[in-house]
Formats: C-alpha cells, structure tokens, sequence
C-alpha cells in the first residue's frame, strides 16, 4: 500500500513538469508572450492576479530596482505555506498514526502475507487470506488504505504554475533582479540552495524511520531534493525562490514532525497498546490446523501394508481362546 501511495504521488508530480511545458514556449527566453486557449485562461485567472499582488508587494520594498519583486515572490510563498501548515500536519500526523498502526500489526500480515507466497495457492485461498488481512485491520480500527495526503499539493498547484506564469508572461518582472540574479533566468545559487533545503528535509524525515527501514526508503527520500533541482535548474529564478521560501517551511515541519509529533504518538499509541493489545486474528498456528490430518492419513496408510499388527478385538480372541485350551488340559 505504501508503494501504491507513493506512486500515486510522484504520477501526480509528475504532471507539473508537463504543465510548465505546456505554458512555456522557449526555454531560453526570459519574457515570453501569454498563452491562449486553456492555458491562457488559466493565466488570466491565476496569472495575472499573481501578478498584480506581486507588483503591490513589490511596492513597499522598492519594487524592481531593489529586489521588491524577489522579496514579493518570497512574501507569497511564506504566506500560502503558512496558512497549510496546520493542514500539512495535520496530514502528517495522519499518516505518522497510520505507519504506526502497520508497525503494531505487522507480524499478523506478515504471517497472511507468507502464506499467500506459497507455490499452489488457489484463487479461493488468496480470496479467504484477502479477507483475513481485511479483518486484520477491520478489528483492530484501521484501514488498508491510508490517507494519500495530496490535498496540499493540489492546492499549491494552481499558485505553483501561477507564479511561474507571473513572472515569465511579465516584462517588468521578468527584467527585475533579486540580489543581482535575475528572476526571468534559472539560477545555479537558487537551485543549489534549495536543493541542500530539500536534502536536510529528506535527511530528518528519515530520521524518524527505524534503522532497518531508512536504507528502504532512502531512494523515495531523495525524490524531493532531485526534482526540486531540476525544476530550478531548467525554469525560471522566480520559481526558483518558490521552492527556496518553501523549502524553509518545509524543513520547519519536518523537524516538528519527526522530533516531536511522531516520537508523541509512539508514546500515546504504546501506552494504548499495552492498556488493549492488538486484536489477534491470525499467529504462528493459524495455518497448522491441517497438519494433525495429514499425520492420521499417514497412519493408517501404514496400517495397510503386510507388516500391521493384529487388530486389538482378534488378539483378544486369540487369547481367549488360549486360555480355553489351556483349561481343557488341566481337566
């Protein structure tokens, strides 16, 4: 399950790219002329009210000649990261509750889950042990699906592309200059500062996994720092700061996450387990039951050759009638 959901997710980021490219026209040039059709309504919409708040931020810092519209960007950025952040948590602290819960049941499943590899397993079968692991989860108050956790990106995705929007379809902004870099160009400085943002988050997220687990998840941990590059890397500066500021936000609540929600619900979910225990559906002899049939059937396959013993009614015929015998002769 947790495979699925990350897929899902990087499918979903995936698409961003896309997007972008739909919207640029050169990748060389730092102004370009606006969209039309779909893309130019979702400029009109989005856009261009970037736009017109950037250039109003913009105002009270000097505007273009002294970095206004960087520092506008940036303002943008920290406001709409902030207002998710208690949402951003939130679904963290979800999914923290949930991987927790795995952990709990995890010797249950994976006794359903070896049973399901064996060689010969019938359709019924996986459908019976399929139904085991359901009940698994049913008794125990959880779910096989966990929260996937995309509502935050589908709402940074409009404010994302836009203001990617409002700086390359912008002259003035796209001409300004935030500290002598200029927004309408990639920059390598932004790009590799928000890269090493992005690491450090991946490194303390992965802080918060056991130690067995961190060498499994290490390659989706790096997904982050990587695309974060090579969106820096190939559009323009302004974008570029998007994921700059963010990253800050970012780095913030994964540090809230791992060093303080996820160590309180193991406390919490501990002391839970150990007032009620897991409900046990299966364990270690849940599929032993048929071996005692299998040991009879051998048994008496045995009984059948030439070497069986007498059954126990003829033996005490026999020595009936020998001790008859043996009376008949004292007489």
């Amino acid at each position: 399950m947790h495979k699925t959901k990350r897929w899902l997710a990087l499918s979903g980021v995936a698409l961003i790219p896309l997007f972008l490219a739909a919207c640029k026209r050169q990748a060389t040039t730092s102004q370009m002329k606006p969209p039309t059709g779909f893309f130019g309504a979702f400029y009109n919409v989005i856009g261009k009210p970037l736009q017109h708040l950037m250039v109003w931020i913009a105002g009270f810092f000097g505007g273009s000649t002294a970095s206004g519209f960087g520092i506008a960007i940036i303002v943008i950025t920290l406001a709409v990261r902030l207002i998710l952040l208690p949402l951003m948590l939130n679904q963290q602290k979800n999914m923290t509750e949930s991987q927790e819960k795995q952990r709990v049941l995890k010797p249950q499943l994976d006794i359903i889950q070896k049973q399901m590899k064996k060689p010969g397993i019938t359709q019924e079968e996986t459908l019976r042990l399929n139904a085991m692991m359901q009940e698994v989860y049913k008794k125990n108050g959880t779910s096989m699906i966990p929260s996937m956790g995309c509502l935050t990106m589908l709402i940074q995705l409009p404010i994302f592309s836009g203001l990617y929007q409002a700086v390359a379809y912008s002259p003035e902004i796209s001409s300004s200059k935030f500290f002598g870099i200029a927004l309408g160009q990639s920059s390598m400085v932004i790009t590799i500062a928000a890269t090493l943002l992005y690491f450090a988050q991946s490194m303390i997220m992965l802080q918060a996994y056991p130690k067995a687990q961190r060498k499994q998840m290490q390659t989706s941990a790096m997904l982050n720092p990587i695309m974060t590059f090579f969106f820096c890397m190939f559009y323009n500066a302004g974008l570029g700061l998007y994921f700059l500021a963010g990253g800050i936000i970012v780095l913030i609540q994964q540090a809230i996450v791992t060093y303080i929600i996820t160590p309180n619900i193991r406390k919490r979910m501990d002391a839970e387990i150990a007032e009620n225990p897991p409900v046990i559906v299966v364990d270690e002899h849940t599929f032993d039951e048929q071996a005692p049939e299998t040991e009879t059937t051998t048994t008496v396959a045995e009984l059948t050759g030439d070497d069986q013993p007498a059954p126990a009614s003829t033996a005490k015929q026999n020595r009936n009638a020998g001790k008859q015998r043996h009376h008949r002769d004292d007489h």
